[in-house]
């Protein structure tokens, strides 16, 4: 990373442009990392910017970067340059400790930020300036870059290019979300917290480039606190209304919303609702409660005395909706630093409830996926125009083509679960008419006179897998080799990388292949955990042989349906307590389903589902383990013409199927009979066929309990 400059010039021009915000960034779509802040940020129209001068590679305190700043003739209403980006709501773990979050389908580095050194501001009165921190060494290139912009906000306004988005998909769906909430008034009735927010997620595909998703919404909907970043692998596009700290000079400003309703165009009917969101007493208690919560965190890095609330509970009008909006100000201890103030309070109250900490941990068991940048903070740091950071909710942010936006409403005693579904929608349905897109309607409910699905059971409440126990891989070793050992070894190097940020030792291999040797059959299980004493990774391999062999011919199966919010989540984690602590009949095995009775994968293997039309098995969408026994049956089941095909199946498709199996790397084939002890399936014939598939693909032979006198010596297996 560049060195950011101890001291510097601040540096203004004007430059000719009648262009609008979205459309001059459109003229920065090819530079390097080009971002814009549009709304009333520093009191101006827009700060647009490009090609940093530095970008900060995973920095273990991205708040303590943010003091990094060079010495700087302050000017009122300028911005100069400085630290710009986003800050996720994962690095709350910084301050507080926190249990494992839900699964990440999608995870995103908890912090992006880069150093520009010029910016392009556009001031209240539509004038365009380059603002420019000069230094020595900077300068030529700085006067280059100015005539350069000058020359491109001088073309022709840009046009918007085409782009498409499928149905947004809620994730949970209507049923577990109320499931969570419901799980959030338990705690409140228990005294736990006062309240929680508690969040969805509606997730894409993105055909075209998020630059013109961003400006169609704004030129639609002028938030007052929007945001575009171009990341190193897709993209934040932001449309919040919310203020979350802004620093000017010693003065320190929040603006929290809590309480929402619909707002209608027809005058009448929109000013009827305004008054029904000041009247109502849900919202205020809401919105009192994380004006309380903003305080305290203030207070901790304010001057004593200094912390107010100039305005509590205003009805304000945004797009498509009435919020109630609260203003806290405060005056900054002197001594305390823009890394200092986000330590205290840092992620905004407004998105996580109150206590704050209880609060976070309870969304950690409720939620299905985890927050990325939503809900945490997008803006910049300034050694001119301080510091200014919105609340990254009404946030689209995209990996890939994968496109995903969050959307909650704050839990009370008083909240009613449909409500509070109703509300999430509320608030996406401005957001994705502004970008073209909608959501996808949910089934419609069972027709009566259908056997019922049993009800899964309340939540798991053991803590989500704790991440620094580690993960692990478990290999079917026959005649000396190892059974898909190259899939084995890729999948549990991708756990390292994505978990700890280290790789296998390259000698992992050689030993795995040194232990199986002596094996007639067995099991190899290897782990790997990150080490305490030093950045990288501990590994051990442990080698047990197996007296026998139920590969292809286990006994069948009763599964129990338990819910975990999101699922167990894409690793293999040594950590189990969530699933070993659940009680259980006799031969009886964990069914993992979401909160709105998807399923989603066996406690030890995934699920295949066999209907009258095709072979399914629950999608690879962060939520579930990717098997190699299931892609290597899939991949059989394709070659063999069966009709498969990868789909979310609800537990009342499950019980309607013609027969279901598990798959894994010991077991091979499992068949499962029943469904919570209700006889359900009798015929395997499928799992059948694809065993015997198996079963010669591998170079094991099938048969009842076999031995290990039954397994050749030299077995070639994959």
């Amino acid at each position: 990373m560049t060195r950011i400059p101890s001291a510097a010039t601040l540096l203004t021009a004007r430059v000719d442009s009648q262009l609008a915000p979205w459309e001059a960034l459109l003229l920065l779509r090819d530079d390097p990392r080009p971002f814009a802040l549009v709304g009333a940020w520093a009191g101006s129209r827009a700060i647009l910017g490009s090609a940093p001068v530095a970008v900060a590679s995973a920095p273990e305190n991205p708040f303590a970067l943010l003091d990094a700043q060079p010495k700087v003739e302050q000017r009122h209403g300028c911005v100069g340059g400085g630290w710009f980006g986003y800050l996720g709501y994962q690095l709350g773990r910084l301050v507080e400790r926190l249990p494992p979050p839900p699964p990440r389908p999608t995870p995103l580095p908890p912090a992006e930020l880069a150093f520009y050194d010029h910016v392009l501001r556009l001031d209240r009165d539509g004038r365009w300036w380059f603002e420019a921190l000069v230094t020595r060494e900077r300068r030529g290139a700085l006067e280059e870059r100015l005539g350069e912009l000058r020359e491109r906000l001088g073309r022709a306004a840009p046009r918007i290019r085409a782009y498409g988005c499928r149905p947004f998909v809620a994730r949970p769906g209507r049923s577990g979300h109320i499931r969570a909430v419901e799980e959030a008034k338990r705690h409140i009735a228990a005294g736990d917290i006062y309240q929680a927010n508690v969040c969805l997620r509606l997730e894409s595909e993105l055909r075209g480039d998020p630059i013109d998703l961003y400006c169609t919404a704004l030129a639609r909907l002028e938030p007052r606190y929007s945001a575009f970043f171009r990341t190193h692998d897709g993209a934040v596009a932001s449309l919040s209304p919310e203020l979350f700290l802004r620093r000017d000079g010693r003065r320190v400003r929040s603006e929290p919303i809590k309480g929402t309703v619909p707002r209608v165009e027809d005058p009448s009917r929109a000013e009827r609702a305004r008054l029904g969101l000041l009247r109502s007493g849900k919202d205020r208690a809401e919105n009192v409660m994380i004006v309380d919560l903003m305080r305290n965190d203030l207070g901790r890095v304010c001057r004593i005395g200094s912390v107010r609330v100039p305005q509590l509970a205003a009805a304000e009008a945004h797009a498509g909706v009435w919020h109630l909006v609260s203003h806290v100000a405060g005056e900054l201890d002197s001594a305390a630093a823009d890394s200092a103030l986000l330590e205290a309070t840092f992620p905004p109250g407004s998105v996580t409830g109150a206590p704050k900490i209880r609060a976070m941990e309870i969304i950690s068991e409720v939620e299905s996926a985890a927050r990325e940048v939503y809900t945490g903070a997008i803006g910049f740091a300034s050694a001119v125009a301080g510091l200014e950071l919105n609340v990254a909710i009404r946030t689209f942010e995209v990996a890939g083509r994968r496109i995903w936006l969050g959307a909650g409403g704050g839990v009370v005693a008083e909240s009613d679960p449909a409500s509070e579904y109703e509300e999430c929608l509320t608030k996406a349905r401005p957001l994705l008419a502004a970008i073209g897109a909608q959501i996808d309607p949910e089934p419609e409910p069972e027709r009566p006179g259908r056997p019922a699905a049993p009800a899964p059971p309340g939540s798991c409440r053991s803590p989500r897998p704790e991440v620094a126990a580690g993960v692990f891989e478990t290999m079917l070793v026959a005649g000396g080799r190892l059974v898909e050992l190259r899939r084995h070894l890729e999948r549990i190097e991708r756990s390292a990388e994505l978990l700890f940020g280290a790789p296998l030792p390259a000698r992992v291999g050689a030993d795995l292949l040194e232990r199986a040797r002596p094996l007639r059959l067995g099991r190899l299980r290897l782990t790997a955990r990150p080490s305490l004493a030093e950045r990288g990774l501990e590994w051990k391999l442990e080698a047990a042989a197996l007296p026998s062999c139920e590969l292809f011919q286990p006994p069948a199966l009763n599964l129990e349906p338990v819910v975990v919010p999101g699922g167990l989540g894409e690793h293999k984690w040594l950590d189990r307590r969530l699933l070993d602590e659940v009680r259980l009949p006799a031969r009886s095995v964990p069914l993992v389903t979401d909160g709105d009775g998807t399923v989603l994968e066996a406690a030890r293997g995934n699920i295949f589902v066999m209907t009258p039309t095709a072979l399914l098995t629950p999608p690879l969408d962060g939520r579930i383990l990717p098997g190699i026994t299931r892609r290597r049956v899939f991949e059989l089941a394709q070659h063999a013409g069966l009709p498969v095909s990868e789909e979310e199946i609800p537990l009342q498709t499950m019980l309607a199927a013609d027969e279901v199996f598990l798959t894994g790397s010991l077991r091979g084939i499992e068949p499962v009979r029943s469904l919570a002890g209700r006889a359900t399936w009798s015929e395997t014939s499928v799992g059948e066929k694809l065993a015997a598939l198996l079963s010669r693909l591998w170079r094991i032979p099938v048969g009842p309990r076999s031995s290990t006198s039954a397994w050749p010596a030299e077995a070639s297996v994959r």
